[in-house]
């Protein structure tokens, strides 16, 4: 079950920067000098912010169980 969390707002500054809570950074390892992809939110005008090493990683196990599955 997908989990909806609010992690609280923030404000885009001059420069189109955001400031990622602190609650929301631990939670999502995500530390100085970590990669994000940003994503446009499917259905509503909106992004998601997402871990690059973690995106990676789960479409790299992705790409394993389709190579396991085509060879069997």
């Amino acid at each position: 079950m997908h989990e909806f969390k609010f992690y609280g707002s923030a404000t885009v500054g001059t420069k189109g920067q955001i400031v990622i809570p602190a609650e929301a950074r631990d939670e999502l390892c995500m530390t100085e000098g970590t990669k994000v992809v940003i994503v446009k939110a499917p259905h509503h005008n909106g992004f998601m912010v997402l871990n690059a090493g973690i995106l990676e990683a789960h479409l790299a196990d992705v790409q394993d169980k389709l190579k396991d599955h085509s060879e069997n």
